[in-house]
């Protein structure tokens, strides 16, 4: 199990993962086992009242969580989101939200991580927490 240290490992971009993270603006800031951080725009993540939707919140969640996760089980496992849950506390209309995943347990079979949302005058916008399952690479 590896921890890459507080700087993004080769291929951890957004464009590395494609899809619904990089079509929400998803920005890898920091990535290891132990934390990771990103940040995501409020504009074009937002509900019909045009403040960032909750959905919008558990996609930065969920990314930054299994980046720690799949750090952690490193090359030869993979990692699978098997349970999410949210606090939403506040509404963010503009700006940035920032996630910091923080690992809270870190097994051979599962990890957890806590992941806090922030905006951009640091107010808690979503509380979020995230298990994966390990597998071997088939």
């Amino acid at each position: 199990m590896e921890d890459a240290g507080s700087m993004v490992p080769e291929g951890f971009t957004t464009e590395a993962f494609g899809g619904l993270p990089a079509a929400m603006g998803i920005e890898i800031i920091e990535a290891s086992a132990k934390r990771v951080v990103a940040r995501m725009p409020v504009e074009g993540n937002t509900q019909p009242y045009g403040v960032l939707h909750g959905g919008a919140s558990c996609v930065l969640a969920e990314t930054i969580g299994s980046i720690g996760s799949a750090l952690h089980a490193g090359p030869d496992r993979i990692t699978m989101g098997v349970e999410i849950n949210a606090s939403h506390h506040r509404s963010a209309s503009e700006g940035h939200v920032t996630g910091v995943a923080t690992q809270l347990h870190g097994g051979r079979t599962l990890t957890s991580y806590e992941i806090t949302i922030t905006d951009d005058r640091d107010r808690r916008v979503c509380t979020a927490r995230l298990t994966c399952a390990l597998r071997d690479r088939p």
